[in-house]
């Protein structure tokens, strides 16, 4: 005989009413965030357009390089925002968890297109290390300043939620790592305009390519960790395993799991054996508040058995999913 118990009475619709910690998030949020998203992508794809331009004009390599990175923010921000919508979507019959987990595939797109670009600006600076190229500076250090206040101003609007949203955190870095970009081709420009050393251009792009690089990595890691249904890194799974154990009804626990349903909600499914019985709804309904306020799981789902020593549960054993 067993039980399932399925915790939605804390969810509104949206599922975005989370309690006391730090994934809350309200309509009024979203909405700013829908318009930082839409005014960024509409000032980036503006100076994308200018830049090259003025790339083609003032035959600068390295502004038509940071035009084609520019515009891999584009589509990462249309990539993060359709995340972030999609993520509202009601569960249907098909998809039964709605469309949240979008937002894990937009952040581990974004830094997917961050390694790229990382790529390109290396390859180009040590291409280039070997053919310099005369550049027109002023109009490059211009056109890279306008970059710098562009990417500055987008990163500033996605700032609000982002350490708490790995797929906003994407696309702010994604921002944070243009605005850099941009610094070192203006640096670059204002180096070869004192100095003459063309050499400046490449090696400053390598310095940036570096930098992205790291910053980047440790995104890379926890999105897809996150779309392979790893436990989150703020979770510890055996602090949750502790506390079940530590229920005096509870005399065994087994077939735990935890994972991330978008890069803001996490859900558990765990068998609990209470041979003295079910331990009814309001137990239930106790031990989804404490896991929503105390371990960050905002949908559990729990099995109840009763210990019957006749049948073992089939999924008891730790090796078997």
């Amino acid at each position: 005989m067993s039980a399932k118990h399925d915790h939605h009475e804390h969810h509104s619709n949206d599922h975005e009413h989370h309690h006391g910690h730090a994934h809350h998030h309200d309509h009024s949020n979203v909405d700013t965030t829908s318009r930082a998203f839409a005014v960024g992508i509409a000032l980036n794809l503006t100076f994308v357009i200018i830049e090259i331009g003025f790339g083609i004009y003032a035959d600068s390599l390295s502004l038509l390089a940071d035009a084609g990175h520019n515009f891999s923010d584009v589509i990462g921000l249309i990539a993060a925002w359709g995340a972030m919508v999609l993520a509202r979507r009601l569960p249907s019959p098909r998809f039964t968890y709605g469309l949240r987990s979008t937002t894990i595939l937009a952040a581990l797109a974004n830094a997917m297109l961050l390694l790229i670009a990382v790529g390109g600006i290396s390859w180009e600076a040590i291409r280039r290390f070997t053919e310099p190229m005369a550049v027109n500076e002023p109009i490059m250090v211009w056109v890279a300043l306008v970059g710098v206040v562009v990417n500055v101003a987008t990163a500033l609007m996605l700032m609000k939620g982002h350490k708490d949203d790995l797929n906003l955190r994407g696309a702010f870095l994604h921002m944070v790592a243009d605005a850099a970009v941009s610094v070192g081709v203006a640096l670059a420009g204002l180096g070869m305009m004192f100095t003459g050393w063309l050499w400046l251009d490449p090696a400053i792009s390598l310095l940036i390519a570096a930098v992205i690089f790291i910053g980047t990595w440790g995104l890379f890691k926890q999105s897809l960790k996150l779309a392979l249904h790893a436990v989150p890194d703020a979770i510890d799974p055996a602090r949750i395993e502790t506390y079940l154990r530590s229920l005096p009804q509870v005399s065994e626990v087994h077939d735990l799991h935890i994972w991330g349903m978008s890069t803001t909600e996490n859900a558990l499914t765990v068998h609990l054996v209470t041979p003295d019985g079910h331990p009814g709804d309001a137990f239930l309904d106790e031990i989804a508040e404490e896991l929503e306020h105390h371990f960050q799981i905002s949908h559990a789902t729990f099995q109840i058995e009763l210990g019957d020593h006749e049948i073992m549960c089939r999924l008891a054993p730790a090796e078997v999913v």
